[in-house]
């Protein structure tokens, strides 16, 4: 009997797939963190000078990196006080910066880092935080398909309002301060009234864990691989990477940044490190220079990217 050609055909597929050449860096240079042990998981320049990275293991320590060089060189700060992991970081229009973390603690700072305030607010995984105007910001967080949280805040982090969900809420970004939207495990959000009412919209598939947000137009990543867009602000999507095409690698993604409406790039687990030159349409692994989970990534003010991701990896790579 002639054995069947499916799989055959899959096989030369994702061995023609996997074939591709992989983009070649022209460099990537390891950056000092004081640490091996700890997971950084969000980064912020607030000028062409100042700049910050979070992280901390989830539940013993919070660290903050700090940079007064462009990111160049970084110092650390610890916070026993708060003694959980940091999961974002922002600033408001009074330069204010605020991160929040595990068990709800938020350290906020009105002096550019010279010194820090901490608030303990609601006791949940807190992993998204952005402001609506300079005093109110909103933070989101939860735990996959079990909980998930919206807390309303003031600059103090008194908490003024709170709505929940069935399901974990991963990122906030604000577009405006009556425009923004929300990821999390399996839904898109989107408030078009300064985040007093959200709408649940029509993508699904993946714990959405990124967003990188640019007016109507929006790239998204999910933990199992897959990248979303769309051009009208969430009305309709387009998938252009699925986590179940078993012609492509599989990759698990955490972070997605787009420079322009086409060329981007994707970080994700095991030193994953994608690039695309077409609107995410098309991607390409590059280089690796670790094996480490990558977590984040974003633009130095001279133009090289930083990425950062778990046991202390913090790396400026050449576009």
């Amino acid at each position: 009997m002639q054995k069947p050609l499916i799989p055959v055909i899959l096989a030369l597929l994702l061995f023609a797939a996997c074939k591709k050449d992989t983009i070649h860096n022209r460099s990537a240079v390891k950056l000092a963190t004081y640490t091996d042990s700890s997971r950084f998981n969000k980064m912020l320049f607030v000028n062409d000078s100042l700049g910050f990275v979070v992280g901390g293991q989830r539940f013993a320590d919070a660290n903050v990196l700090v940079t007064h060089d462009g990111g160049f060189t970084w110092k650390p700060q610890h916070f026993p006080i708060s003694g959980k992991g940091i999961y974002d970081i922002t600033k408001n229009a009074a330069g204010g910066i605020y991160t929040v973390g595990f068990d709800g603690k938020l350290l906020y700072s009105h002096d550019s880092a010279k010194t820090w305030s901490f608030t303990q607010m609601d006791f949940f995984p807190a992993t998204g935080i952005a402001f609506i105007d300079a005093t109110h910001a909103i933070v989101v967080g939860g735990i996959s398909f079990n909980e998930g949280k919206i807390l309303y805040i003031d600059t103090m982090g008194t908490v003024t309002r709170r709505l929940n969900y069935s399901y974990q809420l991963n990122a906030i970004k604000m577009v405006t301060s009556q425009v923004g939207y929300i990821c999390g495990f399996g839904a898109v959000l989107k408030t078009t009234d300064g985040g007093t009412n959200w709408d649940l919209l029509q993508v699904s598939g993946d714990n959405f864990n990124c967003m990188d947000v640019h007016g109507d137009e929006i790239w998204m990543c999910g933990a199992s691989g897959s990248i979303f867009h769309t051009l009208n602000g969430g009305t309709t999507w387009t998938k252009f990477r699925t986590d179940n095409d078993l012609t492509k690698p599989r990759y698990f993604l955490n972070g997605i940044l787009f420079k322009d409406s086409q060329t981007g790039w994707a970080v994700g687990e095991n030193g994953v490190f994608l690039k695309s030159d077409n609107g995410g349409k098309d991607w390409m692994a590059c280089d690796k220079f670790t094996t480490q989970t990558l977590r984040s990534i974003i633009i130095c003010p001279n133009g090289e990217l930083l990425i950062c991701g778990d046991y202390g990896t913090l790396y400026r790579v050449d576009q």
